[in-house]
């Protein structure tokens, strides 16, 4: 039984591969539907048209050899009726050398093929001389009883059937029976003659006829497809011109232009998108003018700013370092001068990386490194900020993945300084994990949370939830712009998930292969105190898309 279920699923795996290419071809291809619908009415069209013509013809046939049958039976029973009639006598000898004469005569004057001639049912019996004579035995047995009861009880001059005969060699052929009434003298009474034409002819012109419609309608549908082939393809050409201009312009050549068709619409077409790709060369253009000018005015002003903030730091470090003796207030300005002057330093740095990422000049430098251990000197540092304990929970990761440090460490530092900012003071958990494929770790609060408008824009550069609430860390607005750029550049993803009153729980996920095509995260996104944990955990903590191409060392963005 197993034998013969793998056998059919042999011989059904190719049959149902081919329906699904069919079905495919059909449902996206404008082009095979227009074919196989022009051929399918094509095809209907000739076979309606032939069946009615060959209907026609061999109406028109046997139509036209039927009265010439009737004509040629009708001379011959007048001749033959003469023949009996000639003989003036009723004597049974000499009646049966009569019909022997007449049956002669009706032979070479009648173009019929056989002949039978026989007394009706009705009449008396001459003992002396028999007068039932046939031409041809075989063809006695087609005559139908139909026939004979029409000679007997009817009064035309004569009836007619179309038969078949079976020849000696056992072919059948199609033929006529046409049946008369002779009287002949005396006490001999009445007698049919009935005589059999063969069709055969008749029926190979018919064939002939059948068989040329059928060759004219296959060499038709074959010149009626190419054609449609033809100019389904002259028709889909400017179609399919666009599309792959469309395409060309998808894929960055902003050169690409769609050509003229010598149509006057398929033209107007043309001109207007290829002035639309004019236009939107010109507008990509200006834009990117724009983004170089904006990024060179970043970097450029950044370094300028070095100088004077450079200057700026050493002489708050100096008047820092001589602050006794000065007054309360005097203190409190060179304090907070000093942490002005370290945020802006750090807001530069961060508007240097951000431009670095703008250009595509980032650079990262891989090493084995081993997250947990990162993660527990990251919360060491960050631990006097928070009033509650940031708690560590590694269930793996300890095995080093090849990743930049610098750039993980400052990701897991700003999960954790939004943690601290935004938690309310709650406690602060951190789990590590990892599977075969990645690493993740993901730092979760109880504090205010998110909506979900808020959840959408986390990453957007200097966006803040509530720009008015106090900031303890003091950070630029691009900590988790920069973060996800981080993410990003090695392959990984950064996400979030956030309820108003439940925290937020951000996830990272670093892949340990660096070529690999998917991973999937061994943390979920959505926490597992959350009832809705269960229930998403297979599309929320599940696989992942497809991650950007993952950076090696050396390499530039």
């Amino acid at each position: 039984m197993n034998k013969l279920r793998s056998i059919g699923r042999r011989i059904g795996e190719p049959i149902v591969a081919s329906r699904d290419r069919v079905r495919d071809m059909w449902r996206h291809s404008m082009k095979v539907r227009t074919m196989t619908i022009t051929g399918v009415m094509t095809g209907l069209m000739i076979f309606i048209s032939g069946t009615f013509i060959l209907a026609s013809v061999s109406d028109d046939l046997f139509t036209q050899q039927r009265d010439e049958i009737l004509h040629d039976s009708a001379r011959a029973t007048v001749l033959a009726q003469q023949t009996i009639d000639s003989a003036g006598s009723s004597d049974p000898r000499a009646l049966g050398s009569v019909v022997n004469a007449m049956r002669r005569s009706v032979s070479n004057m009648s173009a019929s093929d056989y002949l039978v001639f026989r007394r009706q049912a009705d009449q008396p019996r001459s003992v002396d001389a028999p007068l039932d004579s046939t031409i041809g035995p075989e063809f006695s047995e087609f005559i139908s009883d139909e026939l004979r009861n029409s000679l007997l009880e009817g009064d035309a001059p004569q009836y007619w059937q179309s038969i078949e005969i079976v020849k000696p060699d056992g072919t059948t052929v199609p033929g006529l029976a046409v049946g008369s009434t002779l009287q002949l003298p005396g006490e001999a009474g009445r007698y049919d003659l009935i005589l059999g034409y063969d069709l055969s002819e008749t029926d190979s012109i018919y064939g002939f006829i059948s068989r040329t419609l059928v060759f004219t309608g296959f060499f038709l549908m074959l010149l009626i497809g190419a054609l449609v082939y033809g100019i389904t393809r002259l028709v889909f050409q400017p179609i399919r011109s666009a599309a792959d201009t469309s395409r060309k312009l998808a894929k960055g050549d902003s050169n690409a232009r769609m050509p003229l068709q010598n149509d006057e619409y398929f033209d107007q077409l043309a001109g207007n998108f290829n002035l639309m790709a004019d236009t939107l060369q010109t507008r990509i253009t200006e834009l990117d003018d724009l983004s170089t000018m904006q990024q060179r005015f970043v970097s450029d002003v950044s370094h300028e700013l070095r100088t004077p903030l450079t200057t700026m730091k050493l002489a708050s470090q100096v008047l820092a370092s001589n602050s006794d003796g000065l007054t309360g207030g005097q203190a409190r300005a060179i304090e907070v001068m000093s942490e002005q002057v370290d945020r802006f330093e750090a807001l530069l740095a961060d508007l240097l990386e951000i431009s670095r990422y703008d250009a595509g000049q980032v650079a990262i430098s891989t090493e084995p490194t081993n997250l947990v251990r990162l993660t527990e000197e990251v919360i060491e540092g960050l631990a006097p900020l928070s009033k509650q304990p940031i708690e560590l929970h590694a269930l793996g990761g300890y095995a080093p993945i090849e990743v930049d440090p610098r750039r993980i460490r400052r990701i897991v530092s700003n999960l954790i300084g939004n943690a601290i900012e935004h938690g309310e003071d709650k406690p602060i958990e951190v789990r590590i994990d990892s599977n075969g494929s990645a690493t993740a770790i993901s730092v979760r609060d109880w504090g205010i949370g998110m909506n979900e408008e808020a959840t959408e824009r986390v990453f957007e550069r200097f966006w803040r939830a509530d720009p008015s609430r106090k900031r303890t860390l003091g950070g630029t607005g691009l900590g988790l712009a920069i973060a996800r750029e981080d993410a990003t550049v090695h392959g990984g993803v950064l996400e979030v998930w956030s309820k108003p009153g439940q925290g937020t729980n951000f996830r990272l996920t670093l892949p340990r292969d660096e070529g690999g095509a998917g991973f999937f995260s061994p943390l979920p996104l959505i926490p597992e105190d959350m009832p809705e944990a269960s229930e998403t955990f297979d599309t929320t903590g599940g696989w992942l898309k497809r991650p950007l191409r993952r950076l090696k060392k050396g390499d530039k963005r």
